[in-house]
């Protein structure tokens, strides 16, 4: 059974007439008949019989309609809402991020991808890269955005977008617009985010490659969310890493400065993560391909007015 063939039953019994539900079907008589016969065959039963004029139901017929009326409209229902998410007129979309990209980066990129898809509910998580990942894995969000690279199996991991972790220390300290080497770092106290973060683990990266150990330094504190680290340094409690995003404002305010460490790239990438092969989710695939084909350097220029453009690149 299939619902061509209950479509062809319910147009016949409406119509009473062969001919008459065949010309609003668009099909020929003897393929309405065939999938009459053929709907008979597998019920075991007849639905119609006929009379001198028309073409009128059995009883097993009569038992049949209103629950075929029932299915056809459950399936046409069916259809349209398919053809609503394939249409993204509606869906829902599930993103994690790292704080970074969930406080500062992506809600600007949501809020663009809405105005071509506004029937589409988007929901944001935000926590440290090792939660997100856990929830990429657990398949509790669609796509994630974090600030370290990861390995793991059906992972898949895109690299997205530069950002520069700076060195900020309160205003008026004595490394304030200056430039210190790495071995200096030794001699402060220091306010990071919590182990798992991407911030974290990147730093850590950046710093072992140039023989320095994260483990060296004195940590006063950690702490759950960048601006919290920000909100510390400029309480004069110690210095700390943070993105570039997250410092410009209160560096350009003058709460905060910026310390430089001779000869050290304190570039890193942010990347888009996301478990594979995935359950199709059409809104999840269009803002996977959204992220990955908007101009990243243009929109942040546009949006934020005060960002580095070299700190900036296009996922190519």
């Amino acid at each position: 059974m299939n619902f061509k063939q209950l479509e062809a039953f319910v147009r016949v019994a409406e119509m009473q007439s062969f001919t008459r539900a065949a010309k609003q079907m668009f099909m020929s008589q003897p393929a309405i008949s065939f999938q009459i016969k053929a709907l008979e065959v597998h019920l075991q039963v007849s639905l119609f019989r006929r009379d001198e004029k028309k073409v009128l139901l059995t009883e097993a017929g009569r038992l049949l309609l209103p629950e075929a009326r029932q299915m056809l409209g459950h399936y046409k229902k069916i259809r349209a809402g398919l053809e609503s998410l394939r249409g993204l007129e509606t869906g829902r979309l599930s993103v994690g991020a790292g704080t970074i990209p969930g406080e500062y980066l992506l809600p600007i990129f949501i809020g663009m991808f809405r105005e071509h898809h506004p029937g589409v509910k988007v929901k944001m998580r935000i926590a440290g890269s090792g939660d997100v990942i856990n929830w990429i894995k657990e398949r509790e969000i669609d796509i994630g955005v974090v600030g370290s690279a990861v390995s793991g199996d059906n992972l898949e991991l895109i690299p997205w977008l530069d950002d520069e972790l700076v060195l900020v220390v309160p205003a008026g300290h004595r490394w304030a617009g200056k430039i210190i080497d790495v071995i200096e770092l030794a001699e402060e106290k220091y306010i990071l985010r919590e182990e798992g973060s991407g911030t974290r683990r990147s730093i850590e990266g950046i710093l072992k490659k140039s023989g320095f150990a994260l483990e060296k330094i004195e940590v006063e504190m950690e702490l759950g969310s960048t601006r919290a680290v920000i909100s510390a340094v400029q309480a004069g409690l110690g210095v700390g890493f943070v993105s570039r995003w997250a410092a410009v404002e209160a560096l350009a305010a003058g709460k905060i400065s910026e310390a430089k460490i001779n000869e050290i790239n304190m570039n890193r990438q942010l990347f888009i993560v996301r478990y594979t092969p995935g359950i199709a989710n059409y809104a999840a695939d269009a803002f996977f391909e959204f992220l990955n084909g908007v101009l990243v350097k243009d929109v942040m220029h546009k949006k934020l007015g005060h960002a580095d453009g070299k700190t900036l690149r296009n996922k190519t």
